[in-house]
This record gives C-alpha cells, sequence and structure tokens, in this order.
C-alpha cells in the first residue's frame, strides 16, 4: 500500500552553463558548467566556428541551460549547437534556457543554432538577449518543430514563452516573442496563425545595409512547400519561414544563408 508520509521523491535535473569570449587574435576565454559544453573546431575559410552541446540530450522540467557568446571588438564568429534541441514533457516548471550574446565595436556574429523540438507536454521558457556595439551587426536564426513528426505526434498540451531582444547601443532595436499553450494550439490551423504548419524558422539580419538585401531574400524564397515572407524595417531584414516538415524548411535557410552571408554554412549542419 502506498504510505502517504514517505517522503517524495525529488527529480534529478539538468544545469549547465557554457560561455566563449573571443578577440580579432582568438580564444580569450572559454567557461563551462555541468551539461553545456562548447566545441571550438577549426576556423571555416577563417571564421571562428563556436559549437554550442547539451549533454543531458534535452530539456525537461526545471531545468537550466546557459550558453554566451563575448566576441570582442573587430572580432567576427559563427556560433550553432552540435544537434537539434529537444523540450521533453515535462511534469513540473518549465525548463528555462537563456542564451546571452555580446558583440563588440565593428563585430559580426552569426548565431544559427539547429531546430529546437517540441515534444507534447514540453514546457519551455527561452530568452534570447543579443547587445550590439553602435556600429556592429549580427544574423539571428530560430526553429521550432511542433512534435516529432517522424512519429506522427501533434502536441495536444504545450507551454512555450520565447523571446529575442536584441540592443544597439543600448537601445532596443528589435523584439520578437512567441507564445504557445494549451489555449492556442487549438488554433493554429487558422490561416492568421500557422495555417497547419508543424515547422516555423525566424530568420533576422540587423545591420545598416540589412534593407538592401530585401530583393534578394524574397529572390531566394524558392523551397517547394515552404511558405515565406520578408520585410526590411529601418536596420532590419526580417524573414518567417512556415512548413509542414522540418527538412524543407532547412533545404530554405540554407538557400538563404548562401545568398546573405559570405562564409560557408555551418559544417556540423549542412543538409
Amino acid at each position: 500500500m502506498f504510505d502517504s508520509s514517505a517522503p517524495s521523491i525529488r527529480m534529478q535535473r539538468s544545469h549547465g552553463r557554457a560561455e566563449v569570449a573571443f578577440g580579432p587574435r582568438g580564444l580569450i576565454d572559454l567557461a563551462q558548467q555541468g551539461s553545456a559544453k562548447a566545441m571550438l573546431p577549426r576556423m571555416t575559410a577563417g571564421l571562428p566556428e563556436i559549437v554550442f552541446l547539451n549533454t543531458s540530450g534535452g530539456l525537461t522540467s526545471d531545468d537550466r541551460l546557459a550558453f554566451g557568446v563575448d566576441l570582442r571588438a573587430g572580432t567576427r564568429a559563427l556560433a550553432t549547437t552540435q544537434t537539434a534541441e529537444r523540450a521533453y514533457r515535462a511534469t513540473g516548471g518549465p525548463a528555462r534556457a537563456r542564451v546571452t550574446l555580446t558583440v563588440g565595436a565593428g563585430g559580426w556574429l552569426d548565431w544559427l543554432p539547429q531546430e529546437t523540438i517540441l515534444y507534447d507536454g514540453a514546457r519551455l521558457d527561452r530568452r534570447t538577449s543579443v547587445e550590439l556595439a553602435a556600429d556592429a551587426g549580427c544574423l539571428l536564426l530560430e526553429m521550432l518543430v511542433l512534435g516529432r513528426l517522424a512519429m506522427g505526434e501533434r502536441p495536444a498540451t504545450l507551454h512555450l514563452r520565447d523571446r529575442r531582444i536584441v540592443r544597439r547601443a543600448g537601445r532596443i532595436v528589435h523584439h520578437d516573442a512567441l507564445a504557445l499553450d494549451d489555449a492556442t494550439l487549438p488554433r493554429l490551423a487558422d490561416p492568421g496563425l500557422l495555417d497547419g504548419a508543424r515547422a516555423l524558422a525566424t530568420l533576422v539580419l540587423i545591420a545598416p545595409d540589412a534593407s538592401d538585401r530585401l530583393s534578394t531574400a524574397r529572390a531566394a524564397l524558392t523551397e517547394p512547400g515552404v511558405r515565406g515572407a520578408a520585410s526590411a524595417p529601418p536596420g532590419r531584414l526580417v524573414i518567417r519561414l512556415l512548413a509542414a516538415d522540418n527538412w524543407p524548411l532547412r533545404r530554405q535557410i540554407n538557400r538563404l544563408l548562401t545568398v546573405l552571408r559570405p562564409d560557408p554554412l555551418p559544417r556540423i549542419w549542412q543538409v
């Protein structure tokens, strides 16, 4: 018989933090703790590549994960993740993920993580914060997949709070937020929301000449099965993509990255 007086079982939780600092001459500092790791493979065409990894294999209730990149003045780099992040079913509070990116004067960062897969019952609170110097720039990618598509899973319950904030010289120049929960899931098939899409992505280029690349971006939106739109507010190029599956979405993103940036794609996730 169940003994109600017995102490409750406390589930083990994952905590990880990995931070990398780069200067024009290379690595300045590397800090790793818990389940978060940062790998520094050889440069790709002269561009330092930082690869983050969550060794716990995914995120669930009350897990904590933090990645950080600090590029000093005059430094360019690319940061990505080794594999897709997975947000598993959670029975308690949400997992919390924090990404902190700092780009110094004259610097540039490509933040190109692989997709996040939201399992049925996932609970995730994620915030990406970017601090740019007055003349720095960045390219930011976010990909989400709703459910394990290969298994035919459609999330019936979900909690997501995903926010990206970019500041230039301390002033907010981009703020993007997405909230999904049990109340919104039944409405995702509406044409005004996801129109039935199961995979989605946002690509944001922040640079003084970002609007000059609008026509180039629109001309590259050619992948079958992917719907996309691009707009160019002052100092930004914002591209949003919807697809039924993550593979055509990845192919479309690869095509966009090829025309929008001069460097090779991240070696770890070329399709």
